[in-house]
């Protein structure tokens, strides 16, 4: 994997589908997935690079933030080609 990975993590499928959406909307990114982790938690997951995912991001989790509770925002610049394999047995 070359390109950058990024999630937003909310406690609400709205907020996490906003999330998805302000994302794809402020930055030249991708979704991978949306991810239902559970206790209400799901998971909006993108690629692309790294400055468009951080932006992307960083404006989801204000924008979701509005409407539930955000659990958690990360970026991983450049992941190990094991990641690949790792998101493959997820999704």
């Amino acid at each position: 994997m070359r390109q950058a990975l990024g999630s937003v993590e909310t406690r609400s499928l709205v907020a996490a589908i906003q999330a998805a959406d302000t994302m794809v909307k402020s930055a030249d990114v991708h979704i991978v997935d949306l991810n239902i982790v559970g206790s209400a938690v799901v998971a909006a997951i993108v690629t692309g690079e790294v400055a468009a995912v951080k932006a992307a991001v960083e404006n989801a989790a204000e924008t979701a933030g509005q409407l539930g509770e955000i659990v958690a925002t990360n970026v991983i610049a450049r992941p190990h080609d094991e990641v690949d394999k790792l998101l493959d047995v997820l999704l």
